[in-house]
């Protein structure tokens, strides 16, 4: 196997019914808790029902003809070491045969849910397999549970598994010198971070909502001087963005931050986590992304694939938990992939007041934090 670039330009969406069957519950938000008070407990946000909803809009919205599905498998423990320690891979599967269990704060491991993980992160490595492979450039991992909260040795914010760390792992093990990740979940992906958080040959970017730390399982702030450690200093660079940061705001974060930087670290494998919960209706963000901005992103990222990787391009699934704009910003994010001159599916709900200008500012004191501190960024191409 060589990273080597394959043919054609479909959409080549992995996965699996079986990780509908992680169950995580009822109760107030996302705590488990019924205060005893209520008629009517919420689902937990990362439920069943919004990724049934990502998969039927692409099987049935007008973007289907771009598509080919491929089933998922689950992920063999061994290969689960390439990211993980073995001692959390114990400890996992050690919970999975007590019963219930909350690893972390809102991060509940229930019966089905260890074999859904497995689906998870076998689903992902079969995706970015295919590419590496050269079957196709583009694959969707359409997976849950999340992923890129999970750090080699933690589970942390609904994740157990870490999906996208498995596969960028996957990759450079099959050929692949330098592999990028931008995440544009509306939270710091500080499980990918952390297990690169030493190592040059991956550029791990991350475009969140300025939440900080939240707890003993996200000690990570994501802050801008999070920049790696080692041989990593400078390849972790994390992009905090003021609330309401809307299209424009992430539009310019893209320009004048993540294309530089992909085009200085030149990689030869681009990987897209993905969370709609940076749109403008999700319970879990505050960061009033719309369709086009979504589309705007995709476009973004398909054209640095094109230039520096020869169009391979992963993209794999992590939160966005509004059970029908998720799979509409979802829509609209593969339509800007597939470079698709006129949206095919209109905005139903889609518009919402940002503050680009305070984005702006925001974008260009990191520009320039970088630009003194990132000795890779600093050198002419």
């Amino acid at each position: 196997m060589t990273c080597v670039a394959p043919p054609s330009d479909l959409v080549h969406v992995f996965w699996h019914p079986g990780m509908l069957n992680h169950d995580t519950g009822t109760g107030v938000f996302d705590t488990g808790m019924d205060p005893g008070f209520l008629d009517i407990l919420d689902k937990h946000p990362e439920n069943s029902d919004r990724v049934r909803n990502m998969v039927s809009i692409l099987k049935r919205g007008p973007i289907s003809p771009y598509i080919t599905w491929h089933s998922g498998r689950s992920a063999e423990v061994p290969e689960l070491l390439s990211f993980h320690t073995p001692e959390y891979i114990s400890k996992l599967v050690d919970a999975n045969e007590s019963g219930s269990v909350e690893l972390s704060a809102g991060t509940f491991l229930n019966p089905g849910s260890w074999s859904a993980a497995l689906l998870a992160a076998g689903t992902t490595l079969a995706a970015i397999k295919h590419i590496l492979d050269g079957h196709g450039k583009i694959s969707y991992a359409l997976v849950r549970p999340p992923g890129h909260h999970a750090q080699p040795s933690l589970a942390d914010g609904y994740c157990f598994l870490n999906n996208a760390g498995l596969a960028v792992k996957t990759a450079l093990s099959t050929g692949c010198e330098r592999v990028a990740v931008v995440d544009i979940d509306v939270h710091y992906g500080n499980g990918t971070a952390e297990g690169f958080y030493s190592s040059d040959d991956v550029l791990a970017i991350s475009l969140h909502m300025n939440h900080g730390s939240w707890g003993p399982s996200h000690l990570q702030n994501g802050s801008i001087d999070e920049l790696g450690d080692g041989e990593g200093l400078g390849y972790n660079l994390n992009v905090p963005l003021p609330n309401g940061t809307g299209d424009r705001g992430y539009d310019y974060a893209m320009t004048e931050l993540v294309v530089p930087a992909i085009q200085k670290f030149k990689p030869q494998m681009l990987v897209m986590v993905i969370g709609q919960d940076s749109s403008a209706f999700d319970p879990n963000g505050r960061q009033c992304l719309t369709m086009e901005g979504y589309r705007a992103i995709g476009r973004v990222l398909r054209e640095q694939a094109d230039k520096h990787t020869q169009g391979r391009l992963l993209i794999v699934q992590e939160g966005g938990y509004h059970i029908t704009y998720s799979a509409y910003c979802l829509h609209a994010t593969l339509e800007g992939v597939l470079n698709l001159q006129t949206p095919l599916l209109s905005d139903p709900i889609g518009y919402y007041p940002e503050d680009a200008a305070l984005a702006f500012q925001v974008v260009d004191l990191i520009k320039n934090y970088w630009e003194s501190t990132v000795p890779f960024l600093q050198e002419d191409n």
